[in-house]
């Protein structure tokens, strides 16, 4: 029996990623201590060409709160399509892994990072790797506050915890 108009209107809305396929790559979960030693080892380099890690926050117009610092924002919506170009980026800059994370990295990170993963198995890219930050910027802030964090806003994290 067809649905009417009515009750097609108030079905629930097909989520954005589901006009994607399903991630097959499990990517791998890095703690906060580990991209917080990845962060202080890059302030401490003498050249970008020494950088080898990207973070792509794909957080959309949720990022309230502040970001990882050096993070890059590559909403998770348009992050399929782009693949291939950040790839190329990524080989040309020397990148060996790619850091996603959103609010918590129990959706679109690790979705975003499976992604990217598939596309770069697809094109034997054997050099660079996609991870999720273990957490998101939740896990992060709960771990460092405000350290290493671009536009921090203290404010926003004590209203969200109470």
């Amino acid at each position: 029996m067809a649905a009417t108009a009515d009750e097609a209107q108030r079905a629930e809305p097909v989520p954005w990623w589901a006009s994607f396929p399903e991630p097959k790559a499990s990517c791998p979960r890095l703690e906060p201590a580990d991209v917080m030693q990845l962060l202080e080892s890059q302030s401490h380099l003498s050249a970008p060409k020494d950088v080898t890690f990207l973070l792509v926050d794909v957080r959309r117009t949720d990022w309230e709160g502040g970001t990882l610092a050096t993070s890059i924002n590559l909403p998770a919506h348009s992050l399929y399509q782009t693949r291939p170009i950040i790839h190329q980026l990524c080989k040309q800059a020397g990148i060996k892994t790619i850091i996603f994370y959103c609010g918590s990295s129990s959706g679109r990170g690790p979705r975003c990072a499976g992604w990217m993963q598939d596309y770069l198995d697809q094109v034997k890219e054997v050099e660079v790797r996609a991870a999720v930050l273990k957490g998101g910027i939740s896990g992060w802030q709960k771990a460092y506050g405000g350290r290493m964090m671009d536009w921090y806003d203290e404010k926003y994290w004590v209203e969200r915890d109470s």
